[in-house]
């Protein structure tokens, strides 16, 4: 019976701090940037759809190394799992048609990498955004 007791306890405790964990994404780009975006615009984005901005501008997609905040991305932004992009990223690796964003190591790389080019778009936890970049849309 203990031993169920610990399970369940440790179960709970897992549960309550995953819950923790989940965080609100921020997608920034740069403080001059005057593009608006739509849900669909920022998956076209991310996804290697589109290679401009909705104006038309260039733009350089930047991502992060993976972890919590990388899943709530792919989740609430890109609406596809783990599995899911890792097979899209190969498909179209392969036929040269596109490449994932370039992995940055953490929030603080992203912004630094935002607010150094106005043609850069990332994504980072919204607790983290600072005033060096905009943010354009919370999931």
């Amino acid at each position: 019976m203990k031993r169920y007791i610990k399970q369940f306890i440790g179960t709970l405790t897992g549960v309550i701090l995953s819950c923790n964990l989940f965080a609100d994404v921020a997608i920034i780009v740069h403080p001059s940037n005057g593009n608006s975006f739509e849900h669909e615009d920022i998956q076209r984005i991310f996804l290697d759809k589109d290679a401009f901005y909705p104006d038309g501008s260039e733009v350089v997609v930047v991502g992060q190394e993976s972890g919590v905040l990388v899943d709530e991305f792919n989740d609430k932004v890109l609406e596809r799992d783990k599995a899911q992009l890792r097979a899209y990223w190969a498909k179209l690796m392969f036929t040269g048609k596109g490449f994932p964003p370039k992995p940055l190591a953490d929030d603080t790389a992203v912004i630094s990498a935002v607010a150094g080019s106005a043609k850069t778009i990332g994504f980072v936890n919204k607790s983290a955004v600072t005033d060096a970049v905009k943010v354009v849309a919370t999931f």
